[in-house]
């Protein structure tokens, strides 16, 4: 499937298709009771059949929930938590004739900002899932290695990180984020702030020759929203067949100006408009940006690495594609 064709067939929804909706849930997140309401008042209204109902853990996610449920006959799943659930069930979910919807239920809802769904109204997200219609979108994979040479597979929706964001989401605690959301990330940032230490790698994007760098972090988007209307990839798109990679380099003071001139008012201001995408300039020396749909990196030491939010411990090395169109989601009827 190329680009043009998501472009093209991107918003469908076959409403002679067989229709059985699930909910897998994190019972931290979410009042499962009010839930249930909810959801018996919205599949009613639109017809369906009751709902299936499958439970997450500190042990499972969300990936075996996911697969009970396609295993029960589910056409769609219903996603109810945070970003790590997003992802987890996404991980099981993609490749398969199964939809997915989101009601956002965390701090960041990364994933969900990014399609501008509903973040804090319960009806509206669930009349997308049971009444809207389908977007498909892409998912990128990572193989993951470790220091004593395993390599483990995952799945992200929104962006994998090595540096500052992935030593943020380390020394974030968890107990603060459930008490002040975002604040404790600001309490991490400042914590982070302090480590000078740069990441030093090899890497290789695409067929292009393999080259040597220097860096203070670098990530990898399937999207570029972040909490606080923050436009860190304004060109990334979920839905283009490619992923975005952005660096950070910034060398003291000036850099840092440098990248907060690009990230907060091109990218978060002048972006907003046509006239104002054509006045954005060029790459900085501190922030440069490409596009893929591969890439081989190799780390001179472990590194913390994050995907969708979530601390995923130390690499030494990745690799990470893009498997386009490979996720169906459901979007509002009247999405653009």
């Amino acid at each position: 499937m190329t680009s043009t064709d998501l472009h093209h067939d991107d918003l469908t929804d076959d409403v002679s298709a067989p229709r059985l909706a699930a909910v897998v849930y994190n019972p931290i997140k979410v009042d499962v009771d009010v839930l249930r309401d909810a959801v018996e008042a919205q599949q009613s209204a639109a017809g369906w059949p009751e709902t299936l109902w499958f439970e997450t853990s500190a042990e499972d996610p969300g990936q075996g929930p996911a697969r009970k449920a396609i295993e029960a006959g589910a056409t769609m799943i219903i996603v109810a938590g945070g970003d790590g659930t997003v992802r987890a069930v996404a991980e099981a979910v993609h490749g398969t004739e199964c939809a997915l919807a989101l009601l956002p239920s965390g701090t960041g809802n990364l994933l969900a900002r990014n399609l501008q769904l509903p973040l804090a109204d319960t009806g509206l997200a669930l009349q997308a899932a049971f009444a809207g219609q389908n977007k498909v979108i892409d998912v990128c994979l990572i193989d993951i290695e470790r220091a004593d040479r395993s390599v483990d597979r995952h799945a992200y929706l929104v962006m994998a990180g090595l540096g500052l964001d992935a030593k943020m989401l380390a020394n974030t605690d968890d107990d603060l984020k459930a008490k002040a959301g975002w604040l404790a990330y600001v309490k991490a940032m400042i914590a982070v702030g302090k480590d000078d230490s740069d990441l030093r790698f090899r890497y290789r994007l695409d067929a292009k020759p393999e080259q040597a760098m220097r860096a203070h972090t670098i990530m990898v988007g399937n999207c570029g929203s972040l909490p606080a209307s923050i436009e860190l990839i304004p060109d990334a798109a979920l839905d283009d067949g490619l992923f975005d990679v952005v660096v950070l380099k910034p060398e003291g003071f000036g850099g840092w100006l440098q990248i907060l001139s690009k990230v907060l008012w091109e990218n978060g201001v002048l972006s907003r408009t046509a006239l104002g995408r054509k006045l954005r300039t060029n790459d900085v020396d501190a922030l440069n940006y490409a596009t893929g749909t591969k890439l081989v990196l190799r780390l001179n030491r472990p590194e913390e690495i994050e995907l969708d939010g979530d601390g995923f411990g130390t690499a030494v090395a990745f690799k990470t594609w893009v498997d386009a169109g490979s996720l169906t989601l459901r979007v509002p009827s009247d999405a653009a």
